[in-house]
């Protein structure tokens, strides 16, 4: 399992903007407060995938957010060439085929996480999708499954962070999206935390994109979550 360092590397900071040029001008901004970024599908398909290896080289970690999900054989071809690129974590959906193949590709190279609900979803939704079982059961089956394919562990809301941790022990890697500080607004997500109560959840890193690239300060922004994030570590 990936080594967690001082309350600075729990913050994933998610570069959700549409260019690389974009991207550089924040990752500038924010300097040393940062340490950890994630790049998503929006900054890859805007030409973003060499970003990797910049900030790699800058001293900084990845998390490669592409939600990777096809037949094994091609799941497994893209983890091998993503694994080149130095990242430390790359998502696939949860499904056993498909996490099973990324972890048996990937060898050490790159954490694997599985994506066990959107945070977008709520129960309603995945219904609508033809989901028997609400978000919480899902995301406990998915971490389960997850813990049994190997892989490094799992993306799902802080709401269900202790009941992962309960079901599955300490063996997974718990990355939550979904982060709000205490007045910010949801936006589309349904299932959302405030930093220091996703830490004290269970999570061990927390992505957080709008309410630090869209602040009006965004370095000031990511000091003040990593500082409610440090409190709240000591506590747990």
């Amino acid at each position: 399992m990936d080594v967690i360092g001082d309350a600075r590397d729990r913050l994933i900071v998610g570069l959700d903007l549409s260019d690389p040029d974009s991207a550089r001008e924040m990752v500038a901004r924010l300097g040393d407060d940062v340490s950890f970024y994630k790049i998503g599908m929006e900054l890859v398909y805007g030409g973003g995938l060499d970003l990797v290896a910049e900030l790699v080289g800058a001293g900084k970690k990845v998390f490669l957010d592409l939600k990777l999900h096809d037949i094994p054989n091609t799941v497994a071809a893209a983890t091998r060439q993503v694994a080149r690129l130095g990242a430390t974590y790359l998502t696939v959906h949860a499904y056993p085929q498909t996490m099973r193949a990324a972890r048996e590709a990937a060898g050490a190279d790159v954490g694997i996480l599985g994506v066990t609900a959107l945070t977008s979803a709520s129960d309603a939704d995945l219904a609508e999708a033809g989901y028997a079982m609400g978000a919480r059961d899902l995301v406990l089956r998915r971490a389960r499954q997850a813990t049994e394919a190997g892989i490094a562990g799992v993306v799902a809301s802080a709401e269900e962070a202790a009941a992962i941790r309960a079901a599955v022990g300490d063996g997974l890697r718990i990355v939550t999206p979904g982060i709000r500080p205490a007045n910010a607004e949801a936006g589309d997500q349904k299932r959302v935390m405030t930093p220091a109560a996703a830490i004290a959840s269970g999570a061990d890193r927390l992505v957080v994109a709008r309410p630090i690239i869209g602040a009006a300060d965004p370095r000031k922004a990511a000091r003040d979550i990593v500082r409610e994030i440090e409190v709240a570590a000591r506590k747990r």
